[in-house]
């Protein structure tokens, strides 16, 4: 998609937003507008959300034989009903999927989107993906899916229990069983779309997620166990039935997985309503190809069901945990993202198993599992214990509808913040061990955290996991380095692990301290004193976001002590540090993120090795690494106060240095895989990371995740090579009718500073 034409459609876009947002009084700091209404709702007065798992199926050996076609919508802006929705997800999958894209069956709402633009269309297909050898899925024979999971990106409403029997626990056992903390007599049926009781009902087209419902939705997946993935596109034909923002086409982008790159949700492959876009996520450990490969080592597996291992190929040291997915549309990710196209994702493996006190002896290469706080009910993926929480900064309108201002270029800031799309929540937690898995969802707010009890005493915990990478050695906090958890920007994950033993009958409080004035990045830390007294009167959004109240355990704590695993103690995963050799030869690549040569309407540029600020152009390849090489990637900020939390997509990276000095205590034990640089000490204006891609090749990209910085046009385009590749992937072109190619071309010296060469 050109600039000048998504000038175009955001222009479409914007009598919606004034009709939604008419405030003559609007103020600058943060939402650009009137401050969100609470309707006197009292904070901490509601349980918050716990995700809902998708659940996943194994892939039919045959054609799914009673699979009615999709559902076609009543008119051209909205979604379909409930019912039908439903009614559809429940069945099996089908059309088989393919290698290749399914061009040959027709878009089922080709008829609809005919009447809906005033033409018949010339063609359509029932997949979105582009078609072709491009795009087919790699290594499919090798990596072909053993389960599947659909869901259809929909307009808010009520949750009618769909996924109740798909949760692994079955509200049956431990905590979510009968008697336990987070049992719900009748599922998550009835669950609205509603940041509190008090709250308006956002309307379906204010509001889009999986589904259309709430509560956020969880993948369980496990390594070696490659998932299917069909999302459906059922958001309204209209562009403009959107309640002022969000654009109805998609790109899925599973952060930061090791997925072949036509599988990696790039930005130039949308997806548009009333098809679907089959993603094959692969579940494979990096190194496939060249570590473990005879699969002889405990520590690169998976839980087999039977209180057993499933030995896998590939490198252990590069086991990942915690994940998410989200939209990732050309100039659109951060409308789409804030508007509910975001879930989470757990992947488990033989050394984060989701089970304690089960072969917990790490020492051991034949005993992995590090028996993190969970539970004890399933052979794998226990939550009794273990618990995902996505921040998300929000505001919302006079009405109480989710609104967001598409004007702010510099980053857009809400008002309130969200805890699982629920405001000020608690959470009632047992005297034990808990792990938070931590996500920063919002598009443009960093956060500083800090746990506390109700004096206001810092409560200590250990950072054990960082980007969804479990560390060499657990963090303690306060430490040497810091009280308090370092900024987490825009996309980072936190794993932390609490011990409440001892706090039966107190009251902990997670509270935001970093203020932020503008989108372009946090100004700093407010003195914890003077928030928790009430004294600090500027960002709404620094507070308490989050409350926990402890409750008696009459079990045993089973998980591990993660200060055993500090430095000088165990080891949980070791970092795959690089040799000598390999940093003394690797490929050396600069990329500074500023707004040199910006537009107006694309303000956000991206200098590679030395040359000119470019805006985004998915056509231009920036860089092209060969599978299997070591590179060093220097990220480097173009100044003037800005912040810019830079995403590498595929492939998890090693700080070399961070500001010219070594990394920090949280940092030197940990893969990432965003790297902030900015005006906080601890992001310092530039990072050296080592980075080695390996497996799969094609088309990924690298961009700011201030997502009003990668929209307007913070994001380049780079490809993996493999050993010998001469020839560039054109570059897909999606459009109603279907799509087709257009070719590539290579950043040269000529144009801009810099190679893609190898």
């Amino acid at each position: 998609m050109s600039k000048t034409f998504s000038i175009y459609r955001r222009v479409l876009l914007l009598a919606g937003t004034f009709l939604l947002h008419d405030q003559a009084q609007a103020v600058d700091i943060p939402t650009g507008a009137l401050p969100s209404p609470t309707f006197n709702a009292v904070p901490f007065s509601q349980e918050v959300m716990l995700f809902e798992e998708f659940g996943t199926n194994p892939i039919n050996n045959g054609p799914c034989t009673d699979c009615n076609t999709v559902p076609i919508p009543a008119n051209c802006t909205s979604s379909p009903d409930a019912s039908s929705i439903d009614m559809f997800l429940r069945q099996g999958l089908g059309p088989e999927p393919m290698r290749v894209s399914n061009t040959g069956s027709p878009n089922p709402w080709a008829g609809a989107i005919g009447g809906c633009l005033n033409r018949v269309l010339k063609m359509s297909a029932a997949e979105g993906r582009p078609k072709g050898e491009y795009f087919a899925h790699q290594r499919w024979d090798e990596f072909m899916p053993k389960v599947w999971f659909k869901s259809a990106q929909a307009g808010a409403r009520v949750n009618t229990g769909l996924r109740d029997r798909a949760q692994r626990h079955n509200f049956m056992r431990g905590e979510f069983g009968p008697g336990g903390l987070y049992h719900h007599n009748n599922g998550n049926r009835g669950t609205t779309v509603q940041f509190h009781p008090n709250f308006p009902v956002q309307l379906p087209n204010s509001v889009w997620t999986f589904d259309g419902t709430m509560p956020p939705k969880l993948l369980m997946a496990r390594y070696g166990e490659p998932v299917l993935f069909r999302h459906y596109n059922m958001l309204p034909i209209d562009e403009t039935a959107n309640g002022g923002f969000g654009l109805h086409t998609l790109s899925t982008h599973e952060h930061n997985g090791h997925n072949p790159a036509e599988s990696d949700g790039v930005a130039s492959a949308w997806f548009f309503p009333g098809q679907y876009y089959d993603y094959r996520w692969p579940m494979t450990i990096a190194g496939y190809d060249s570590y473990n490969t005879n699969a002889e080592d405990d520590r690169a597996g998976s839980p087999d069901d039977h209180d057993g291992i499933t030995r896998l190929r590939g490198d252990y040291r590069e086991t990942a945990s915690s994940h998410w997915f989200h939209d990732h549309m050309l100039d659109y990710t951060a409308q789409n993202v804030y508007k509910g196209n975001a879930a989470m994702l757990n992947i488990y493996s033989s050394i984060d198993r989701g089970r304690e006190g089960f072969q917990c002896n790490y020492s051991n290469a034949a005993n992995p599992n590090l028996c993190l706080p969970s539970g004890t009910g399933l052979d794998w993926g226990n939550r009794d214990y273990d618990v995902n929480l996505v921040l998300g900064d929000k505001a919302w309108d006079k009405n109480g509808q989710l609104y967001f201002n598409i004007f702010n270029l510099n980053g857009f800031l809400g008002d309130q913040v969200l805890v699982n799309w629920t405001w000020k929540p608690y959470l009632n937690v047992r005297a034990r061990r808990y792990r938070f898995r931590i996500l920063n969802g919002s598009v443009s707010r960093d956060y500083g955290l800090v746990l506390v009890n109700e004096t206001g005493q810092r409560v200590p915990f250990h950072l054990i996991a960082y980007d969804g990478n479990i560390m060499e050695h657990s963090v303690p906090f306060p430490n040497a380095q810091a009280l308090d958890l370092p900024s987490m920007s825009i996309a980072e994950r936190f794993d932390i692990v609490v011990d409440f033993q001892g706090m039966e009958g107190r009251t902990l409080y997670l509270v935001n301290v970093m203020e932020h004035q503008d989108g372009r990045g946090p100004k700093g830390r407010i003195l914890l004193a003077d928030v928790l007294k009430g004294l600090y009167r500027g960002d709404p959004a620094v507070g308490k976001i989050m409350q926990f109240k402890v409750v008696a355990y009459s079990g045993r704590d089973l998980s591990m002590n993660p200060a055993d695993y500090a430095e000088g103690g165990k080891v949980m995963v070791p970092l795959n540090r690089p040799s000598a050799n390999d940093l003394a030869t690797a490929r050396q690549r600069t990329f500074e993120f500023g707004r040199s040569s910006g537009t107006d309407s694309a303000p956000w540029t991206i200098k590679t090795d030395g040359g000119q600020g470019l805006a985004a152009d998915m056509h231009r390849v920036s860089a092209a690494p060969r599978m299997g090489d070591l590179e060093i990637w220097h990220i480097r900020n173009g100044g003037n106060g800005w912040t810019h939390p830079v995403h590498i997509h595929f492939e998890e990276g090693m700080i070399l240095q961070r500001g010219g000095k070594a990394p920090s205590l949280w940092e030197k034990f940990a893969r990432k895989d965003v790297f902030a640089v900015g005006s906080l000490p601890e992001q310092t204006s530039s990072v050296d990371v080592a980075i080695r891609f390996r497996e799969f090749a094609g088309t990924y990209v690298e961009h700011c995740h201030n997502s009003q910085h990668e929209d307007h046009a913070m994001l380049l385009r780079w490809d993996v090579l493999h050993p010998g590749q001469a020839t560039l992937i054109p570059t897909p072109r999606q459009t109603w009718e279907g799509s087709w190619y257009e070719p590539s071309f290579a950043l040269t010296s000529s144009n801009g500073g810099g190679s893609p060469a190898p």
